[in-house]
């Protein structure tokens, strides 16, 4: 697995420019931030945020995908304003879920999710080498 950055740019600061591997692509479905009963335990951004990104693992981990082989992420919030406001709580929650590993990602806000009292769903593809 390799990040992308072209000479002379910065290094972006939680996310990747873009990453290249070989191997087995792994993806998931929008994952919300409930539990496996599917009911949401926290109405905060941050909280739904580190759930969505344990339901991710545990998905990933049933093709034995570790959280270090995620190639890309998109993050759907209904709430571009509370997503920046959470900021610092949500990178406290991706580096005790995920580590220290920053894929491509993307964050983009709608108007709504299909759960209602979703606030973020994110979809995440890894690759494992073969």
């Amino acid at each position: 697995m390799k990040e992308l950055l072209p000479p002379g740019w910065p290094r972006p600061k939680g996310y990747a420019n873009g990453m290249a591997a070989r191997g087995r692509f792994v993806m998931t479905a929008g994952v919300v931030g409930w539990d496996e009963q599917e009911r949401f335990q926290t109405d905060s951004m941050a909280g739904q945020f580190e759930q969505a990104l344990r339901n991710i693992v545990a998905i990933l981990a049933c093709d034995g995908a570790e959280p270090d082989r995620i190639m890309r992420m998109t993050c759907y919030v209904t709430s571009i304003d509370e997503y920046l406001a959470s900021v610092k709580d949500i990178g406290a929650v991706w580096k005790s879920v995920i580590g220290r590993h920053y894929p491509a990602m993307a964050v983009v806000e709608v108007v709504r999710l299909v759960e209602p009292r979703a606030k973020v769903e994110i979809e995440a593809t890894a690759v494992i080498p073969e």
